[in-house]
């Protein structure tokens, strides 16, 4: 879920944030190799910055990367207004987001993915 509320908030966090002390504290949580953070920090321009680190988080294999990075930002009291942002989106209105993205624009239709979990309990249920 946090995945997608940086991907929607995604300009407003590249545009507003300076990315070093985050990079650090990725580094620090080992969501951020030390190979991409000297990359990263070689870039001078902030949201050049921000945004080939959003880029990495979102192609990134490590599976507490957007926690990682919602913990970052929390701990810059400077950035308490994006935590808000961020903690305004409901869980419900990423689930709607996400129920856009399945939309076909052919049909119309809503193609859900569901676990045999979820079919076999829906059965009996």
């Amino acid at each position: 879920m946090l995945k997608l509320k940086f991907q929607k908030l995604h300009q407003t966090v590249v545009s507003s944030i300076n990315p070093a002390g985050i990079i650090t504290f990725l580094f620090q949580e080992a969501v951020v190799s030390a190979y991409d953070m000297r990359a990263l920090l070689k870039i001078k321009d902030p949201q050049q910055q921000s945004g080939e680190l959003m880029m990495l988080l979102h192609t990134s294999q490590h599976p507490q990367a957007f926690i990682q990075l919602y913990a970052a930002v929390k701990s810059q009291s400077h950035l308490s207004w994006l935590v808000e942002r961020i903690d305004k989106f409901s869980d419900q209105s990423v689930i709607d987001l996400l129920q856009q993205l399945y939309i076909s624009e052919t049909t119309g239709c809503v193609n859900m993915c569901f676990s045999d979990k979820d079919v076999r309990k829906g059965a009996r249920g």
